[in-house]
């Protein structure tokens, strides 16, 4: 090992030099080809709480919403962000853009196509979130209202982030599904891939290490806890020996499962209908419906 204070000490000019070798910065400098400027994350974050104000008003946003002014916080909400995430969404078309999606112009215009698309989602997605904060309400006898788990919960908020997310990432919008979950997880500590499949109530009690794959499918009414892996088992190369990407390599987890603290599920493999894992289980095999999985006791 090489003790710092051995380290030769070298002036700005020979620093400044060493960082603008192209070799030192090949891997990790980025130049969109219309130099297009990249995704805001300052933004996206306005936008996430334009979107939160929308979907949980009077909680988020303005807290003084009656019904008849409803309309009108809504609209102005939505306005901004259909002009807001239209712009993002065309610089993360750029940000992967190699010349052949086409012009700017074209960009600019399915983006904003897109961002119309998305908008159209927004019921969908309220009506999901209200099954997930019922779930909360209801799976935790600490929540004393369902507005508790909307204001306090790391699951609501990660959930929000990830509903949202997981439009964009099925209308084929590129870079912005992934900064928006990762998000959440860096101030939840879940880690929700925006691929995955979550249907309605779903509850994440505590939350913190909680990690969804990619291809994960998870059913109806089922419940986790804190530092749960639904992750993959294996990453398949091709002959040229790169990961082979887009295959299903996550769980499923059908209706009513409920999976304790600190268990590992790995691969594609099917945990049947209202089956209970127990905690720091590791489960690399698909258990039938109603299953109880335990850690083995060993005699002493």
């Amino acid at each position: 090992m090489i003790n710092p204070q051995e380290e030769p000490v070298l002036s700005l000019d020979d620093v400044v030099e060493k960082l603008c070798c192209p070799d030192s910065y090949k891997h990790v400098y980025h130049r969109p080809l219309h130099d297009q400027p990249m995704p805001s994350i300052e933004t996206l974050a306005y936008i996430m709480e334009k979107l939160r104000a929308v979907i949980f008003p009077g909680y988020y946003g303005l807290s003084e919403i009656s019904p008849e002014s409803m309309r009108y916080h809504i609209g102005a909400n939505l306005d901004a962000v259909s002009r807001l995430l239209a712009e993002q969404i065309k610089r993360g078309f750029c940000f992967f853009c190699d010349g052949e999606l086409g012009t700017c112009m074209e960009c600019e215009s399915r983006a904003a196509v897109l961002t119309q698309r998305f908008i159209s989602t927004l019921p969908k997605v309220r009506e999901l979130l209200s099954s997930d904060v019922l779930a909360a309400f209801e799976g935790d006898p600490a929540a004393k209202s369902p507005g508790e788990t909307i204001f306090c919960y790391p699951s609501i908020i990660a959930l929000t982030h990830y509903r949202i997310a997981h439009e964009l990432y099925h209308l084929g919008v590129d870079l912005i599904p992934r900064i928006i979950t990762e998000m959440a997880h860096s101030k939840t500590g879940i880690d929700i891939h925006p691929g995955a499949e979550i249907d309605e109530s779903f509850f994440i009690d505590h939350g913190t290490g909680t990690v969804i794959g990619e291809t994960c499918i998870i059913g109806k009414h089922v419940r986790i806890y804190q530092g749960v892996t639904l992750g993959a088992k294996s990453f398949p190369k091709d002959d040229a020996g790169k990961l082979i990407k887009g295959i299903a390599r996550h769980p499923v987890v059908e209706d009513r499962v409920t999976i304790y603290s600190g268990a590992t599920i790995l691969g594609r493999i099917t945990i049947g209908e209202r089956s209970t894992i127990g905690g720091n289980v590791w489960l690399t095999q698909s258990v039938p419906p109603h299953s109880k999985i335990i850690q083995y006791k060993s005699e002493e």
